[in-house]
């Protein structure tokens, strides 16, 4: 089949499962494999044509299709603490069961952390390479107490990055190509524009985007950031929402409406992606977007090592409070929202500990109805559907009562 004639979930898929079993592949054929973090500099392994999974992907994986649990209870059986982050708990125990009917990876030769998503990682990728007897690159990133990342951060950032140039060379024993580097970059660039670009098009009414179909997507964000086929991706989904929102077509079935528009904060509760879905989508709620976009559009000019070590330390999770809160009110004017489901996520401490007052403070500012349940992204213990049920329909009562007040006046 002509690629133009494949559907961008189509494409999705096939770009998913060569991610998987190339870097498979590259393993049985002796060729060096990585575990990295979600929102690390990328560009540097590229570059160097290193295989790179992510754990965070695989353990997202593994929750979604209900075989946390055995990994999960590996790793506490082994003394780590249920406080402790699940997508680490679920790593650990992959690590020494090395086997998942969701999604097998191959064992890293080296790993490569970047705290901007959290300093859990930090300890978990340390660990990791204490137990496994393999090199660690680690990205340590300042916390943004100001509103802006401060030129010493960045400095600071880009100093990490030449060391790290240094130490993948000396892993590698290749030397690293400036112009490939840059090129890289460009294309790295390109693709995080073309991801925001698209997610942009749910800003339409109704929005043509199912907002969990995001989750899906983001996958691809992950691991096809520098990539050609990344950018491909993104663009032919583009195409097809904004094809849909001139239409003004909605994001399910003909005559099933939107009613009321959302955002999620949060990741997903990835256990239970169907009952979080249709608690929403059986109330016309349609999660149109999230925190979460933004954090994978790393934007920067080309050939400025400075700036991209800007531009990674100044992703949402590394924000801080007042920052959070600018940028979800942005998000609920830009996206005309009529409320936010915040998902008090066990694993995330920080994202969890501010979002009390977010909420407080962005339903005095915007006006929209919030509400918060307790789930988790990994561990299927910590969510209850009938609690996640009886929260979505006092949700719904006040998201009710907020447009009949709009209606009035």
């Amino acid at each position: 089949m002509e690629q133009e004639k494949i559907s961008s979930k189509q494409m999705l898929n096939d770009l998913m499962a060569d991610h998987y079993q190339s870097a498979l592949d590259a393993k049985a054929n002796g060729e060096l494999v990585c575990w990295a973090t979600s929102i690390a500099p990328q560009e540097l392994l590229t570059t160097m044509g290193v295989k790179v999974v992510y754990p965070e992907n695989q353990a997202a994986a593994i929750g979604a299709r209900k075989e946390a649990q055995k990994f999960i209870d590996d790793s506490e059986g082994k003394g780590y603490s249920v406080d402790l982050c699940s997508y680490a708990r679920v790593n650990f125990g992959y690590a020494a069961l090395k086997d998942s009917e969701a999604q097998n990876v191959p064992m890293p030769d080296f790993i490569y952390t970047c705290s901007n998503i959290c300093h859990t990682v930090l300890k978990w990728y340390e660990n990791l390479a204490k137990e496994l007897n393999i090199p660690m690159i680690v990205f340590d990133l300042p916390f943004n107490h100001t509103y802006d990342v401060q030129d010493h951060a960045a400095k600071y950032m880009k100093g990490q990055i030449e060391e790290a140039i240094k130490r993948l060379e000396k892993i590698t024993k290749k030397k690293f190509d400036q112009d490939k580097f840059k090129a890289v970059m460009e294309q790295s660039n390109a693709t995080s524009q073309m991801w925001k670009d698209a997610t942009l098009v749910a800003k339409a009414k109704p929005s043509p985007l199912n907002g969990f179909d995001l989750f899906n997507y983001m996958a691809a964000i992950v691991t096809n950031r520098g990539t050609k086929a990344g950018y491909e991706l993104f663009k032919r989904w583009k195409e097809e929402l904004e094809a849909k929102a001139a239409a003004g077509q909605g994001p399910w079935k003909p005559g099933e409406e939107e009613k009321f528009r959302v955002m999620w904060d949060g990741i997903a509760c990835w256990p239970y992606l169907g009952p979080t879905y249709k608690g929403l989508k059986n109330n016309g709620i349609n999660m149109v977007t999230s925190t979460y976009p933004d954090s994978w559009t790393i934007l920067y000019d080309n050939g400025d090592i400075e700036g991209m070590a800007k531009a990674y330390s100044g992703i949402y999770c590394n924000s801080n409070l007042q920052n959070g809160i600018d940028r979800i009110t942005n998000i609920v004017n830009d996206f005309s929202l009529d409320g936010i489901v915040f998902h008090s996520n066990r694993s995330c401490k920080l994202l969890d500990f501010r979002q009390f007052e977010q909420q407080r403070q962005i339903e005095e500012k915007c006006g929209v109805a919030t509400v918060l349940f307790d789930g988790d992204q990994t561990d299927p213990r910590a969510f209850s559907t009938e609690q996640y049920n009886t929260r979505i329909q006092a949700f719904l009562e006040t998201l009710e009562n907020k447009k009949e007040e709009r209606r009035k006046g």
